[in-house]
């Protein structure tokens, strides 16, 4: 499958809006610990990507602390 990255991101946001309306009635036999995983890990992709994004724009860069929030945030929802 390829996509252009806007594409890719309507996808995360669209993803993030059933997340959101999934959360109001939790059914998953997986459970938190399963929906924090794949959080965590879509964090960190997110990261790598705005690091991939600033990494071709000239100029200053904002996103870093961006990126290590998201690396933080990924870190703790991957934690047991």
């Amino acid at each position: 499958m390829s996509v252009n990255e806007y594409e890719a991101s309507v996808v995360i946001k669209s993803g993030a809006e059933l997340l959101l309306s999934a959360s109001s009635d939790p059914r998953s036999d997986e459970g938190y610990a399963g929906v924090k995983a794949n959080m965590a890990a879509a964090l960190e992709l997110m990261a790598q990507a705005l690091e991939n994004f600033e990494a071709g724009v000239s100029g200053p860069n904002r996103s870093t602390g961006w990126v290590q929030d998201l690396r933080r945030v990924a870190d703790d929802l991957g934690e047991k």
